[in-house]
């Protein structure tokens, strides 16, 4: 039986959490370089026009843009896994932007590193988003992610390699796109309101996106 969310069945105009770890769970990322590589990827195939055409490697070479088919809501890069939270618009655009994405740092890690064979496990897994709350606490999950990880003293803003600061007004990065979050809370101020709820622990997170996660990482 195929492994959960490895088949997909995509719809356009559509939310999902894509997500892939290390084959036999190794780490993907071994040095902060490997972390701003594999963030500087994302930026490039989801490019403002003066970024567009540029790649990490060869200047020269022309990546594919994504910008008008994918939007990137949320990401958190861990030693050995990733997750994102994107809009897509059309059905195989995120088939697409994976292929892309996973290839060439496969590719920069393998030469890096002088390894051979899959750096994944497998496909990477994609799960429809199906509801508002769904995508609210999978938000809040994913930002959470790199709890367990920071040294005692560091708060969860801290951590370097997710979309949170973004959140938080700590930092831009204009290819990620917070607003479809940011707009579900009411008050005048939501960078506040979203902070409190990500730091809170509450009973209802995993009731409501049990469906969308990884069951183990």
């Amino acid at each position: 039986m195929p492994a959960k969310n490895v088949i997909k069945e995509y719809q356009e105009k559509s939310y999902y959490h894509l997500y892939n770890r290390g084959v036999a769970k190794t780490k993907i990322v071994l040095e902060q370089v490997d972390y701003k590589t594999f963030i500087g990827y994302l930026k490039l195939y989801l490019p403002t026009p003066p970024l567009q055409g540029l790649s990490l490697q060869a200047p020269s070479k022309q990546l594919k843009n994504y910008v008008r088919q994918i939007k990137l809501l949320t990401y958190c890069l861990m030693p050995n896994h990733f997750h994102l939270l994107v809009y897509q618009e059309n059905l195989d655009d995120i088939n697409f932007f994976m292929r892309s994405l996973c290839t060439k740092y496969s590719m920069y890690f393998n030469r890096k590193y002088k390894r051979v064979g899959h750096l994944f496990q497998g496909s990477y897994k994609a799960v429809l988003v199906t509801s508002e709350p769904q995508l609210l606490y999978l938000s809040k999950y994913i930002h959470r992610n790199p709890l367990e990880l920071l040294p005692t003293g560091i708060i969860l803003e801290g951590y370097k390699y997710s979309s949170y600061g973004n959140y938080l007004h700590l930092f831009s990065q204009d290819w990620v796109k917070p607003e479809d979050i940011l707009n579900l809370f009411s008050t005048s101020d939501a960078r506040h309101s979203y902070r409190a709820f990500v730091e809170e622990t509450d009973e209802r997170d995993l009731p409501t996106i049990k469906d969308v996660i990884i069951e183990e990482i």
